[in-house]
């Protein structure tokens, strides 16, 4: 789903595909499905587990195929809202231009950078958008809106990705963990690994090959959290105008910094990490010496396909090496 221009029209869509739900539920089904034995067998506890499962897999099936798709067109004069569950009818309704006093933009818990319009009306009534997908113009949009609709005193959103930005954030800026945390999280790792060979010490008896292979296994998981803890903290990327920063840390904690520019570029692609398109999309960089930068989570496909778009601006990168 995207936001579309049309003239003078907004759209607004939020809501998976048909075919979208029909591979969520049937993996939800599949899952659920491998707990059926557990009915005949005469357990207790396994038939409980197995009921359990399938309960919360059928709820979780209805949840995904049952949950509306929503359009909003927003057009100088109106907005009309179309509200559609896959088997049923279409509600459409439509709110006037002079029914509108106040606009605000609230940002999202989940996404830093997610945006939703969220108008009041004459009758106290609160509307909220889906998301504006294109993430790159989140002022633009909400003050067009505004000024088509002759509403006062709207704050701008706080956007780190607007392009009328000087420098567009991805990420937040790097810290490393603190030496304590970083030594209590290694002294846990030799812990875990050291019980099992003090717990047969304690019982009388002999410790066996896996209890002893523990505890060189401890010795090195404590040194790689020490040495390598603050590889995991991610990255930070600051996109200007011909280039790319990409911060990030080393494994004792000091920073390192690659710089990324148009003619270093050989491909833009945005992809899915993680188990959701709505939520887990990411920018990938691949150099033409082969290096591969992946930005921090964005949200939808469409959000990380906005915030591509602007990167291959800012860089000016060809039309063919863009594939998003």
């Amino acid at each position: 789903m995207d936001d579309a221009t049309t003239s003078n029209d907004i759209r607004l869509r939020e809501g998976s595909s048909i075919a979208q739900r029909l591979i969520m539920a049937g993996s939800a089904a599949a899952v659920a499905l491998c707990f059926t034995p557990g009915l005949f067998t005469h357990d207790t506890l396994e038939v409980i587990i197995s009921v359990a499962a399938l309960l919360l897999g059928a709820a979780f099936v209805c949840g995904i195929m049952l949950a509306p798709a929503v359009v909003w067109i927003i057009t100088p004069n109106e907005i009309l809202i179309g509200q559609q569950r896959p088997f049923g009818k279409l509600r459409t309704r439509v709110v006037a231009k002079d029914d509108i006093r106040e606009l605000q933009v609230p940002g999202s818990k989940r996404a830093k950078a997610r945006f939703q319009l969220a108008f009041t009306l004459a009758s106290g009534e609160r509307l909220t958008s889906p998301p504006i997908s294109d993430v790159t113009h989140v002022r633009g949009t909400v003050a067009r809106i505004a000024a088509q609709f002759g509403v006062p005193n709207v704050e701008a959103p706080s956007n780190p990705l607007d392009a009328s930005n000087p420098e567009m954030h991805l990420g937040e800026p790097l810290e490393p963990f603190p030496a304590r945390d970083i030594r209590i999280v290694a002294l846990i790792a030799v812990a875990l690994c050291a019980v099992p060979y003090a717990y047969k010490l304690w019982r009388g008896l002999p410790p066996g090959p896996i209890d002893i292979m523990l505890l060189p296994v401890g010795a090195i998981a404590a040194f790689a959290v020490h040495r390598y803890a603050n590889l995991v903290t991610g990255a930070f990327w600051i996109i200007r105008q011909g280039d790319i920063r990409v911060e990030r840390l080393w494994g004792d904690g000091t920073p390192r910094a690659d710089h990324i520019e148009g003619h270093d570029v050989k491909t833009i692609t945005v992809e899915r990490r993680g188990r959701s398109e709505d939520e887990h999309c990411i920018v990938v960089i691949r150099l033409h010496s082969g290096r591969r930068f992946r930005s921090p989570r964005i949200g939808s496909r469409l959000e990380a396909r906005a915030v591509a778009t602007e990167i291959v601006r800012r860089l000016g990168i060809a039309a063919e090496s863009n594939r998003i």
